[in-house]
């Protein structure tokens, strides 16, 4: 009877658990799990910051258009370089244009002794008279230090600093559908809400150091002298156009002062008033200039720009895109009301297709 007594605590024993033991069990349980947690929390920190930091690098390589972007041939080639978009020196802006991206393209066709000649695919409304006037400036460059054939095709439309560009070629080609033309020179409308302030009777106080630092803001009509400085700048700009234009098409001053008033011009006409050479497809800008200047045995490479979709370049988008659509009218107006007087001088046709 004893021994079985003895052994049945034993048996007891045997099953009972120590708290202290529990406890400590559990204690090391939770210590490893939180040790756990952390090191994933750090490693997904860690890895948002690489992400980052090459979406940003990508970001500012897809601005600037460096040499990563480079096209690397190993045989003669005839480039086709794509100029699509609004023209404007904010590289890297748009899904279509990147200014420094051409202007490193045309710089490295100059380079490239494989390179025989340049072929531009234009599809623009024009833009900036700065960013115009670079991108011309860089083509003519290439064209007089290497001495190799620059044609033009017009896709859909060429208009204004889009025809600006064109004209520094030895040939222009426009497709039949094309609109082109639009020699001219815009800073846009002034606004002038200063009778609607009154009647509301609302009254604005403009602190400038001189009379003219404000002109066109739109609580103030523009003055006589005012006006004469605006169109001043217009017609500088225009009659640098008009000049570009009667160089390039080998043309009279006069001559090209009767097309210049700003009009759009189809195909056929620009073809008539001596705008363009011919109206046909890329492929026959292609084909006269392989002919021509001896380059049938030539590849022929096009380049465009794509912009690089990046995850910085996706958070941009996606805030941009909440940002738009909680704007509210107010906000809208007061953005109106602060740009009021800043404005563009442009070679921007208001006509595109």
């Amino acid at each position: 009877m004893y021994d079985d007594k003895n052994q049945g605590q034993e048996n007891r024993q045997v099953n009972t658990y120590d708290p202290d033991q529990l406890y400590k069990g559990n204690a090391r349980k939770k210590g490893f799990s939180s040790w756990k947690k952390g090191l994933i929390i750090f490693l997904i920190i860690a890895v948002a910051i690489v992400i980052l930091g090459v979406s940003c690098n990508m970001g500012v390589n897809n601005m600037l258009g460096t040499a990563e972007d480079d096209y690397d041939y190993n045989s003669d080639y005839i480039g086709v370089l794509a100029l699509h978009g609004t023209i404007t020196e904010e590289s890297g802006t748009s899904d279509t244009y990147n200014q420094q991206w051409l202007m490193a393209r045309v710089k490295q066709m100059k380079n490239d002794s494989y390179n025989k000649g340049l072929i531009l695919s234009i599809d623009t409304p024009g833009g900036s008279v700065y960013a115009t006037d670079e991108l011309y400036l860089q083509i003519k460059e290439y064209a007089e230090e290497t001495g190799r054939p620059v044609y033009t095709y017009m896709e859909s439309t060429a208009a204004s600093g889009g025809y600006y560009i064109a004209s520094v070629s030895d040939k222009i080609f426009a497709n039949r559908n094309t609109l082109t033309g639009s020699i001219g020179v815009t800073i846009g409308t002034v606004y002038d809400i200063s009778g609607f302030l009154e009647k509301m009777g609302i009254k604005t106080v403009t602190i400038t150091s001189g009379d003219n630092k404000a002109m066109g803001s739109s609580v103030n009509p523009l003055t006589k002298e005012q006006r004469e400085i605006y169109q001043s700048i217009v017609d500088e700009s225009y009659d640098q156009f008009v000049d570009i234009v009667a160089e390039g098409r080998n043309m009279k001053l006069s001559t090209v002062k009767k097309l210049a008033d700003g009009r759009i011009y189809t195909a056929k006409q620009a073809e008539e008033n001596g705008l363009i050479d011919q109206v046909g497809t890329l492929e026959d800008t292609v084909r006269d200039m392989q002919s021509t200047y001896e380059l049938a045995d030539c590849d022929l490479q096009t380049m465009e720009y794509t912009p690089k979709t990046t995850f910085l370049s996706w958070l941009e988008s996606k805030t941009s895109t909440d940002e738009s659509s909680a704007k509210s009218e107010y906000d809208q107006l007061m953005k109106l009301m602060e740009e009021n007087n800043q404005f563009t001088v442009t070679y921007l046709s208001p006509i595109q297709k």
